[in-house]
C-alpha cells in the first residue's frame, strides 16, 4: 500500500483531519479521532472515540470490529514537515 499522509483542512474552518490514500484499491482512510475531534469538539478524542467504540460494541454493532487501523504521525510532527 501506498500511504501517502495528507490533511484534509479546507472543509473544517481550518482544523486538520489526517488522511491515507491506499493506491492499491483507490480509497482514502481517514483517522476518526480527528473527525471526532472536529465534529464533537471534544477536549479529549481519543477518548470519546472509545467510550464510543465500547458503547456500540455493547450494543451489537459491528461495524467497529471492520475497522482497519493505521499508525499514523501525530499532528504536532506532521506539521513539523
Amino acid at each position: 500500500m501506498d500511504n501517502k499522509l495528507e490533511t484534509i483542512s479546507n472543509l473544517f474552518d481550518g482544523k486538520e483531519i489526517r488522511s491515507i490514500w491506499d493506491s492499491e484499491k483507490e480509497e482514502y482512510y481517514f483517522s476518526v479521532v480527528d473527525v471526532i475531534s472536529v465534529l464533537t469538539e471534544s477536549k479529549d478524542p481519543s477518548h470519546y472515540w472509545r467510550i464510543l467504540k465500547s458503547r456500540m460494541i455493547q450494543e451489537g454493532n459491528e461495524t467497529v470490529t471492520n475497522c482497519d487501523t493505521f499508525k499514523l504521525k501525530s499532528k504536532d510532527a506532521f506539521s513539523k514537515k
